[in-house]
């Protein structure tokens, strides 16, 4: 049970980040109708602010302190986990209060200067100055808790953070709208101080409640002279700091699709209209598909860090290989039938969710973005389980380069959307193969046989779906066959992987919550 510990961290997170997104879409829904286009702008031009200074303060921290904790708790040394925690505490409030001021300070100087266009996004900017001390903080929390595994904190604090955030965002909008658009975008930013307050209250509950049983533990451990706290603090920064650094490289990859791509597109021949709405196309359609496909990934790295580093610590490379091969397992059950249904469905699919079969295009070339960005998330959760955070960095670096030459070639005629979705692609394929060459060089072997199967049945069924939505569509409307022909494809998917003996009820005990009903 211990060893799986991680799958049921993974699906405990993966379901929180579902809720998360599926609130964050009502907001988004909420407060377009409520501030429309112009006061969503204002709103727009003061988050990514917020989100690039939390980015550079804290984005780190928790996977940097998860590492620690689980070293700690692996060799029994709780008295050690909980000092790491209360240095990391104070080093993000002391850091959280830096950058809040910084951010107060800047507002001014930003719109001043005219990196931030429009004047009325000061306030905004303002509102969410608390919020940046209050997210640093409760990144130390996070990582706490997930160094010792236990995911149920951080996922319950993760939801009621981003409903209390929505809830206040449009609140506010909506009795701050009679007194100016800027105020009400103001009182929409706002809405990230109470929800970061929130999730700092849920864990600081779940600390309180867990601190007796750790207590008790540290009671009945052999004393060791405890390390200092600028020991602490420089491994903790040590580990942290190229994790920040590749956070902040994923706005910086975006921003290249942002500057070039529709440049080129205009120097292609196209005009600034159909560029721009190509971009969107790409961006605005194609990557969100991406992106949410990639969340239980993304979950299954965050769970997959601390499972790593426990086993790093005790040596035991058996636990590292069996783990490591289930994660990646896991990552290509999920993320190859995604990629190969988006692929064979991307015009009625564009069309069920955005009512137009235009984007299509953009959204088939983008699908192996899904599997190769799924692996290159799980690798780097490998990578960083082992306490080489540097090398995800390096590697991201390098492949945010090549992309930057991809776009400036491949969007253009006659490749034009389509070269620009397959920069992303091969952006993606390198960071997860430089990140795979690594683990090969530290003595990580992948089962490529089972991986390829895997494969197969991806294909097969992307086959299927092809031929039954061309069946269907002429009989009933695209909602009513794409629904079908996804069902149906699921059904095909899960069928081949039986037959072909990839899961078999030695896979099925191991899901969380289900897994006893096939003993």
């Amino acid at each position: 049970m211990t060893k799986d510990k991680f799958l049921r961290g993974a699906m405990i997170l993966t379901l929180a980040g579902l809720m998360v997104k599926i609130i964050g879409s009502v907001n988004r829904i909420l407060l377009s109708r409520l501030l429309g286009g112009e006061g969503i702008g204002l709103y727009q031009m003061a988050y990514p602010v917020y989100l690039l200074m939390l980015s550079v303060s804290s984005a780190g921290i928790p996977i940097a302190i998860s590492i620690i904790v689980a070293e700690k708790v692996a060799k029994g040394d709780f008295a050690s986990a909980g000092r790491v925690f209360r240095v990391s505490l104070g080093l993000m409030a002391a850091t959280g209060l830096v950058f809040a001021a910084g951010l107060y300070c800047a507002a001014g100087w930003l719109v001043d200067s005219g990196l931030v266009r429009d004047p009325r996004a000061y306030y905004g900017l303002v509102a969410l100055t608390p919020a940046v001390f209050f997210a640093t903080i409760l990144a130390s929390f996070r990582g706490y808790f997930q160094g010792y595994q236990m995911m149920t904190p951080p996922a319950v604090s993760q939801i009621l953070e981003q409903f209390v955030r929505v809830v206040t965002m449009v609140v506010l909008a909506y009795y701050l709208l009679p007194y100016g658009l800027e105020y009400a975008a103001a009182g929409a930013a706002f809405g990230a101080v109470p929800g970061s307050i929130t999730g700092l209250i849920v864990l600081s509950f779940f600390y309180l409640k867990n601190k007796l049983r750790w207590q008790q533990e540290i009671s009945r451990q052999i004393t060791e002279e405890p390390e200092s706290i600028r020991k602490i603090a420089k491994r903790l920064v040590l580990l942290a700091l190229p994790v920040s650094c590749a956070n902040i490289m994923v706005p910086v990859t975006s921003s290249i699709d942002m500057l070039l791509v529709p440049n080129r597109l205009v120097e292609s021949g196209f005009s600034v209209e159909e560029a721009t709405t190509l971009f969107g196309y790409l961006t605005g359609m194609g990557m969100p598909l991406v992106m949410m496909a990639t969340i239980p990934t993304l979950s299954l790295t965050a769970s997959l860090v601390p499972a790593v580093s426990e086993a790093f610590t005790l040596g035991d490379r058996n636990s590292i290989d069996q783990k490591t091969n289930m994660a990646m397992k896991l990552c290509c059950l999920l993320t190859f039938p995604a990629a190969a249904g988006m692929w064979a469905l991307a015009q009625p699919i564009s069309k069920l969710l955005y009512g137009t079969p235009l984007a299509g295009e953009a959204i088939r070339n983008l699908a192996p973005s899904i599997c190769l960005l799924g692996i290159h998330q799980i690798t780097t959760g490998m990578l960083q389980g082992m306490g080489q955070t540097i090398i995800p960095m390096w590697n991201m670096l390098l492949s945010a380069l090549v992309k930057a030459a991809a776009v400036w070639y491949l969007t253009a005629l006659p490749c034009n959307i389509v070269g620009a979705a397959w920069a992303s692609n091969i952006n993606f394929g390198l960071a997860a193969a430089l990140n795979i060459f690594f683990l090969i060089r530290s003595g990580i072997t992948f089962k490529v046989y089972a991986l390829g199967k895997i494969l197969l049945a991806a294909v097969l069924m992307a086959a299927v779906s092809i031929l039954l939505y061309n069946y269907l569509i002429v009989y009933w409307g695209n909602t009513f066959a794409t629904a079908v022909t996804i069902f149906a494809a699921g059904i095909v998917y899960l069928l081949t992987l039986i037959a072909s003996g990839t899961i078999g009820r030695k896979e099925l005990q191991k899901l969380p919550v289900i897994g006893s009903r096939f003993k």
